[in-house]
């Protein structure tokens, strides 16, 4: 039997395609809770005949995913995170087929990363009082994903 795995032990980076020639990718710091939803724009059609004698059939005709995050706005001495920057001032501009970048996670136990090319809607911005201003982005994954080995000098 497996253990559980901690939901703090999750990296989640996003890719600057704005130097094509080397992709960098930027770590989404400053994450306080996530969810992965493997069945987000699922399509089915119902297949039920007479010949299912009053028994409901169907087939999945499309598969989807999404994956949010949210967390604190994130800055150092007045500059803005650069992962959290790229989503809110370039990627989250983009319309069309401009509108798809790539993302990468993956638990620190594990060596490989997931890959996903996909679109993102910046999350609402925030807070009270008496609290850290809120961040956050919903990645909606377009196609199949990939994976990658770690890179053991790449990063997480």
């Amino acid at each position: 039997m497996g253990r559980p795995i901690d939901a703090r032990g999750w990296y989640f980076e996003v890719e600057d395609i704005t130097t094509p020639a080397t992709p960098v990718w930027l770590r989404l710091p400053n994450i306080r809770s996530w969810t992965y939803n493997p069945s987000e724009n699922e399509e089915t059609a119902d297949t039920t005949t007479n010949d299912s004698e009053g028994l409901y059939e169907q087939d999945v005709m499309q598969r989807g995913a999404k994956l949010e995050v949210s967390g604190e706005y994130a800055q150092t001495s007045g500059t803005r995170d650069p992962g959290q920057a790229y989503i809110d001032n370039v990627w989250g501009y983009r319309l069309g087929s401009e509108s798809r970048n790539r993302i990468r996670y993956r638990h620190k136990s594990q060596t490989d990363w997931t890959i996903w090319e996909c679109t993102v809607t910046p999350g609402e911005q925030g807070g009270e009082h008496n609290a850290k201003t809120s961040w956050g982005a919903t990645f909606t994954r377009c196609g199949a994903p990939s994976t990658e080995a770690v890179v053991p000098d790449g990063g997480a």
